[in-house]
């Protein structure tokens, strides 16, 4: 029997449960677990066809479209036709299924008034029969496992139905311990002030892109950021302020940034940011903006829970910036491990420049490759 499975990024886009995140941890991969109960469903309640179809958790979030079923897992006739199809969750016997929540048996589709015949026409098979059961998370229905046409022309039947839904609860059991090991990845990676990456991940990201940039000859810039007069605001208004602050820079690094770059928290006020693909003029006018952000941006500016007055601090906080970028100061043939190091010690060098130049300002290192090479 094959099965057939959606693409990964189909994949990834169910298990995004939570938030739209530009960097998962690599080991989550549903493949082999779909293939799986598909395959024991199947043994126990041999059928011509059958399904796993789950929700798109971001448009279920959103409430602004309806929420659609996408078919991740699949076998017999005309299958492989389905995968990163679509079947809205109002639709068919699945959708009823999802809507409702409840196990469903329709032993002749043609005299059951939620069938939809689409799916036949777009896999040209003969749906006489189905079964279908709820997969849930903590209550919640998140999608559908169903099966067609029992062989041998025997009926469904409740039995059949009892199994498939043990399997369904499989099904949920696993997709909970993928989620699990994912928001743990997740979390291991996060800063727990600011809910940027932390160091940890900041190096493993950084030889990973460098690793792509240096295969493929593409640029990648690197930021060093430290905050200007933070101590005075721990000094004045304590530290509960200080960490709050450090928590809307982390907004604001994120609010800025490309999906394709990466914030972390380096350590105390000290903030780096990753950009792939962006050359050192690009750079520096993300800087430069980022910058004149910060000057201007009014922090603590609402009251916080425990009922803190508001201190709408303004002009207090800026910004030191340094640049360090491959192509421009270190050149496309070093190693990897040499590349990292030298950005990080040139970016780091710059941001210090920019304390001891007067601070509030951006310096684009000027150390050329030549002189690294050398």
């Amino acid at each position: 029997m094959r099965i057939n499975i959606a693409p990964k990024h189909i994949l990834d886009k169910i298990l995004e449960r939570k938030k739209k995140e530009e960097y998962r941890p690599d080991n989550i991969d549903l493949k082999d677990m779909l293939k799986e109960i598909l395959s024991w469903a199947n043994r126990f309640v041999p059928s011509e066809s059958g399904s796993i179809l789950l929700d798109d958790p971001v448009l279920n979030l959103e409430k602004q479209k309806k929420g659609l079923l996408y078919f991740v897992a699949c076998f017999g006739k005309g299958s492989s036709s389905l995968i990163e199809t679509t079947l809205p969750v109002n639709i068919g016997i699945a959708g009823q299924t999802y809507l409702n929540g409840k196990p469903y048996i329709s032993k002749k589709v043609q005299y059951d008034q939620h069938f939809y015949p689409g799916i036949d026409k777009k896999t040209n098979f003969e749906t006489k029969s189905i079964i279908c059961a709820p997969i849930k998370i903590k209550g919640v229905t998140i999608g559908v496992l169903e099966l067609i046409n029992r062989l041998n022309g025997i009926d469904y039947d409740r039995n059949d139905l009892t199994l498939l839904k043990i399997f369904a609860e499989y099904t949920s059991t696993l997709i909970q311990n993928s989620l699990d090991a994912k928001r743990f990845g997740e979390l291991s990676m996060r800063d727990n002030l600011t809910g940027l990456y932390n160091d940890r991940y900041f190096y493993d990201r950084l030889t990973k892109e460098l690793t792509k940039a240096l295969r493929y000859g593409t640029d990648l810039s690197l930021l060093f950021l430290d905050l200007d007069r933070f101590k005075e605001v721990n000094d004045n208004h304590g530290h509960l302020a200080g960490s709050r602050v450090l928590t809307e820079v982390g907004a604001i690094l994120v609010e800025g940034i490309s999906s394709a770059s990466a914030a972390a928290r380096y350590g105390g006020d000290e903030f780096i940011i990753i950009m792939p693909g962006t050359d050192v003029l690009e750079a520096a006018d993300y800087a430069e903006s980022l910058r004149k952000k910060i000057e201007q941006f009014v922090f603590l500016r609402r009251c916080y829970p425990g009922g803190e007055r508001a201190l709408k601090i303004k002009g207090l906080v800026t910004s030191s910036i340094g640049i360090a970028a491959l192509k421009h100061n270190v050149g496309v043939k070093s190693s990897i491990k040499d590349a990292r190091d030298t950005l990080i010690k040139l970016a780091d060098a710059s941001m210090y420049r920019s304390k001891q130049e007067g601070k509030n300002r951006v310096t684009v290192s000027d150390v050329k490759p030549s002189a690294f090479m050398s």
